[in-house]
């Protein structure tokens, strides 16, 4: 006070706080002094709200400041008489009265009275009332009213009836010249009759004046002056401001993350032959949003691709960038060092593998719908079926009659398969009994084939999308060994895989960044690694196709954007924030770069290339087909062996007719060559009659003789 300096700079301690209030308690003299200060460091209006406990001079200040001076509030004590209250007008004309009769050249007039004039008035006012009312209950007027306990020190005089003289004060009470006068027990101030006015500096012809604008009293609180008399706020606004620190006219270093689709550089070269860098992704259009709604001049930065996450938060710690806004998840453990806004994105962590191509030949998959116990209950159904037709329909049928009992079993289980297979047999039951058995073979043709066909498409499908694990429960479990998981350094994928997997074992493989995760997925280095939902999502559908998401999504948390703790501008970022995701605004980015997909539907296939996931494999059917062909060799033999003697008279006459060409005399070949037109007449009437049997055969021994 003495030196009328400010030890501080004034500038960094308002700068650096969160709100944009100050409140100045001070005397007039010093008022004055400190707001010529705020102007010098630029801390006064338009960007702070200053409300003072007493006025300063205006005409002190240089005009080109007086814009900086509008919207300053000041709140003083009042008389009644300005808010309209009851006073003691009779007291207040008898001590001007006096004041002007003893001292009249210091009297300034009755409108220039300083109101603190008027409170010394009342309080010594207050002091005689209750002296008179003391000494006139005082029972030995021998005494004065007020005994001194006179001492050498000053500190030690005493009012020897003291009490009864503060109790004479409290119970005092009348209406003064600044208004009602009362006070209480306990209670330093008055109790009633307190108002005080509210005045604001706002422009004037040529200069800046103080203009009341609100007035405020024990009965009715703040209320206005005068209802032409508004608030003009700093900036020369009517608009109230928010009373925190804005973002707005500030540069701001903005670190971004490369990170798809969060962060992406797409370059272009001009026509001049010039590379623009342009940043593209979720992140840059909620960078936009924010600036259009807080006006701040972002000044992007992208962070180097060999830092981890956590440096880049240590790097905001240290004042290298203002804020860092990215994929960046909030852990307790990095609240320790940073703050983070409210969240941008809801995230959660996925599993991601490489897509398994099934290689393995399962010749018996199209069986495993039933159990081998079914498929020999269901060939034990058919052989009773069999026995029971043969029994039944034997001798009334014309289709098993002259057949002897093997040939009739053999019909009577073709017609069980058929009508089993639901297509029928070659013959008709003709009998009441054969006709309700093939009913039985109906029902059980219907049911077996329904819950067959089903439980194959669920194999099969099944066997498409099969993967090595199903989720974070197999990691757990250890199904995949633990070197052979890959997990991205200074990420909450460690966090989380160092807490609950691995008891804080780093038994992992270490990735440096999300391309070498990739990239050793792809060349089988690693078999999963973890990774957050949304970029998970965005590069399985969009990038890399032949990686695949496992099982459901866990470690659910949220990203923040990274601001240095006690930041000024916080509460202005978050409040933006909120109004970005009630407007829908953060959904419609989520929908813009999250739900695209520029891959394949190949579920089933690790190969981009794949024409489509919902054709079946050949794999998969191998077993039906060799099951085929098995049985058409079968079916081959079995002819075969039915047509072997005609096959081997057929063979014969073909030597014969070999051995008869190779005569060598001419006349005999002549000879021959008749005998074997006649043969081969004889011959071709006989084929004729095979040719419907043995087409291929047939076929051969014709070309041979031609």
């Amino acid at each position: 006070i003495t030196t009328f300096t400010i030890q501080s700079d004034l500038k960094t301690p308002l700068i650096n706080s969160s709100t944009r209030i100050v409140i100045l308690w001070a005397d007039s003299i010093y008022t004055s002094l400190i707001l010529q200060y705020a102007l010098d460091y630029n801390v006064l209006g338009p960007k702070f709200i200053w409300i003072l406990s007493s006025n300063a001079l205006l005409n002190s200040f240089n005009q080109s400041f007086y814009q900086n001076l509008i919207g300053i509030l000041t709140i003083e004590p009042t008389v009644g008489a300005i808010v309209n209250a009851s006073i003691n007008t009779t007291l207040l004309n008898a001590a001007y009265n006096i004041w002007q009769q003893y001292e009249p050249e210091s009297f300034p007039g009755a409108a220039e009275v300083n109101y603190y004039a008027l409170f010394a008035f009342d309080a010594t006012w207050s002091l005689i009332q209750s002296l008179q009312q003391l000494c006139s209950i005082t029972t030995n007027s021998s005494s004065s009213c007020i005994s001194i306990l006179n001492s050498s020190f000053c500190f030690d005089y005493r009012v020897l009836n003291a009490n009864s003289f503060f109790d004479t004060i409290i119970n005092t009470e009348f209406l003064g010249v600044s208004g009602p006068i009362q006070f209480s027990i306990n209670v330093t101030d008055r109790i009633n009759g307190s108002y005080y006015l509210l005045q604001n500096v706002q422009p004037s012809s040529n200069s800046v004046a103080y203009v009341p604008v609100l007035k405020w009293s024990d009965s009715s609180n703040w209320t206005e002056y005068a209802l032409t008399n508004l608030i003009v706020w700093p900036g020369n606004s009517s608009i109230p401001p928010t009373g925190r620190a804005l973002l707005s006219s500030i540069s701001v270093r903005i670190g971004i993350i490369e990170s798809a689709p969060f962060t992406m550089i797409n370059s272009t070269i001009d026509e001049n032959g010039q590379i623009t860098t342009k940043y593209v992704g979720y992140i840059p259009d909620l960078i936009d949003l924010l600036q259009a709604k807080m006006g701040f001049i972002p000044n992007l930065i992208l962070t180097p691709s060999n830092q981890t996450y956590d440096q880049i938060i240590q790097a905001v710690k240290n004042g290298l960038y203002d804020i860092v806004v990215g994929d960046v998840t909030i852990t307790a453990n990095r609240r320790k060092s940073v703050a983070f806004s409210r969240s941008i994105f809801d995230n959660s962590l996925r599993l991601i593998l490489r897509k398994q191509r099934p290689v393995r030949v399962d010749l018996v998959s199209y069986l495993k719908p039933f159990s081998l116990k079914l498929w020999m209950l269901i060939l034990v159904s058919l052989i009773y079926a069999a026995v029971l037709i043969c029994l039944i329909e034997r001798q009334n049928n014309e289709s098993l009659q002259d057949r002897s009992i093997i040939s009739s079993f053999a019909m009577s289980l073709w017609y069980s398969i058929g009508n089993l297979m639901g297509y029928g047999g070659d013959m008709q039951p003709s009998t009441a009994a054969g006709r309700l058995l093939t009913v039985g073979l109906y029902l059980l043709s219907l049911i077996l084939a329904a819950t067959y066909v089903a439980n194959l498409a669920s194999n099969l499908t099944l066997t498409k999308s099969a993967n090595m694990i199903s989720g974070i429960d197999d990691i757990k479990n250890g199904e995949i060994p633990y070197s052979k998981i890959g997990i991205r350094l200074g990420t909450a994928s460690e966090d989380y895989y160092l807490q609950q997997i691995s008891a804080f074992s780093r038994n992992f493989r270490a990735l440096k960044s999300q391309q070498d995760l990739y990239d050793s997925l792809l060349s089988g280095v690693i078999d999963a690694s973890f990774l957050d939902s949304g970029v998970a999502e965005y590069i399985t559908n969009n990038v890399y196709c032949n990686l695949t998401l496992v099982g459901a999504d866990f470690d659910k948390s949220e990203f923040g954007i990274v601001i240095p703790k006690d930041w000024a501008y916080e509460q202005d970022l978050d409040v933006n924030i909120l109004a970005l995701r009630e407007s829908g605004e953060l959904d419609r980015l989520e929908e813009k770069w999250f739900q695209k997909n520029g891959c394949p539907d190949s579920s089933n296939s690790p190969d981009s290339s794949d024409e489509s996931a919902l054709h079946m494999s050949i794999e998969a059917m191998s077993g039906l087909f060799v099951t085929y062909a098995v049985i058409t060799i079968l079916s081959l033999l079995l002819f075969a062996w039915t047509k072997r003697f005609l096959i081997k008279d057929i063979i014969l006459k073909l030597m014969r007719r070999k051995a008869l060409l190779v005569e060598p005399n001419v006349s005999e070949t002549r000879h021959s060559t008749v005998l074997v037109k006649r043969a081969h007449n004889i011959l071709y009437s006989e084929e004729v009659s095979l040719m419907v049997g043995l087409g291929p055969l047939t076929s051969i021994y014709s070309s041979a003789a031609s």
